[in-house]
């Protein structure tokens, strides 16, 4: 941005675009937050997450030293969701992100000017084992996709991510989407509105997931799988001001990101360890959870497949951008 009323503009799409796309906490706008030179050629950056087990690579990473090893002094700075994220990173408060690719294509079309840095987590790809699914009671009639009709399903949050593949599945089994009741209700309440039937169908993450599972719940389908293999479900991003202006910071994130996730990958056991200290996931519990996959490419196939489930869905009302989430 390059003048106050542009500024303006950007600040004006993103009350538009934030809430339950990309709702979350204040940046605290300290100086330790701005990316400058530290000691010893490192740069200092702070960086976004949510409290969530895809985003256990990145402290790992910071753990094991492979961050400072690429010249970084890397702050992490939880937050409920990304909402507050676009704006503090927009402005320098923080400088790297994490987000769902619903959401940053959301951004893009509002015209805030942010572009994926890495690939954050996705699917497993394998829809009977995999980081989220689609759950219902065990004594539930429903058997398909298609049988949603008519039907409350609950989501964390609508015109997002959730309802988007959602959508795309029931359509594939012949079913009408629009005949879905899609109801919004926190991943962590999902499990006793379930039980007490006050939703017929939830799409849960883990560690809900599991359990549900355990009080003898049913997968009814993988909405992720079933709008792309692999679907790549989060990206880590940044500001097209920080790749234009320090393209070498962000291209050591890059490489600190891909290398983390390569050891996390390779560490699953140490990974789980890592749970209980940035969530309320229990040693007991986080030694059964199913864990994301983390590539080290973004997925322009998969991007381009949830973006098109988006503008289907109507969440995007127009193409969606993702060339320029990409960088080209």
């Amino acid at each position: 941005m390059t003048n106050i009323s542009s500024r303006r503009t950007v600040l004006a799409a993103l009350v538009v675009v934030t809430g339950a796309a990309l709702s979350g906490c204040a940046a605290d706008g300290s100086a330790s937050a701005k990316a400058q030179g530290g000691g010893a050629g490192t740069t200092k950056i702070t960086i976004g997450v949510l409290p969530i087990l895809d985003v256990a690579p990145l402290y790992l990473g910071v753990q094991k030293g492979i961050f400072a090893k690429h010249g970084l002094d890397a702050s992490i700075k939880p937050a409920q969701g990304g909402a507050a994220m676009v704006p503090a990173i927009l402005s320098d408060e923080m400088q790297f992100g994490f987000s769902n690719v619903v959401s940053l294509l959301t951004a893009r079309e509002k015209g805030l000017p942010i572009v994926a840095a890495a690939a954050g987590s996705s699917s497993t790809g394998e829809p009977d084992k995999d980081i989220n699914a689609i759950l219902v009671a065990k004594n539930s009639p429903l058997r398909t996709a298609k049988d949603l009709e008519g039907r409350k399903m609950a989501i964390n949050a609508l015109n997002n991510i959730g309802d988007t593949t959602i959508t795309t599945a029931v359509k594939k089994a012949g079913g009408d989407p629009a005949k879905v009741k899609f109801v919004e209700v926190p991943f962590p309440d999902m499990p006793a509105q379930l039980a007490a039937g006050t939703v017929d169908a939830v799409w849960e993450s883990e560690p809900f997931r599991t359990q549900i599972l355990d009080a003898g719940g049913r997968i009814l389908f993988n909405n992720l799988t079933e709008t792309y293999p692999n679907l790549q479900i989060a990206q880590w991003f940044t500001s097209e001001r920080l790749k234009k202006e320090k393209p070498d910071v962000v291209a050591r994130f890059t490489a600190a990101m891909n290398e983390s996730m390569t050891y996390a990958s390779g560490h699953s056991d140490e990974v789980r360890a890592s749970l209980g200290s940035f969530t309320k996931i229990s040693s007991g519990v986080a030694s059964r959870l199913v864990l994301p996959k983390w590539p080290t490419q973004l997925d322009k196939l998969s991007t381009t497949a949830i973006g098109e489930a988006s503008r289907n869905r109507g969440t995007l009302a127009t193409a969606p951008d993702v060339a320029g989430l990409l960088g080209g």
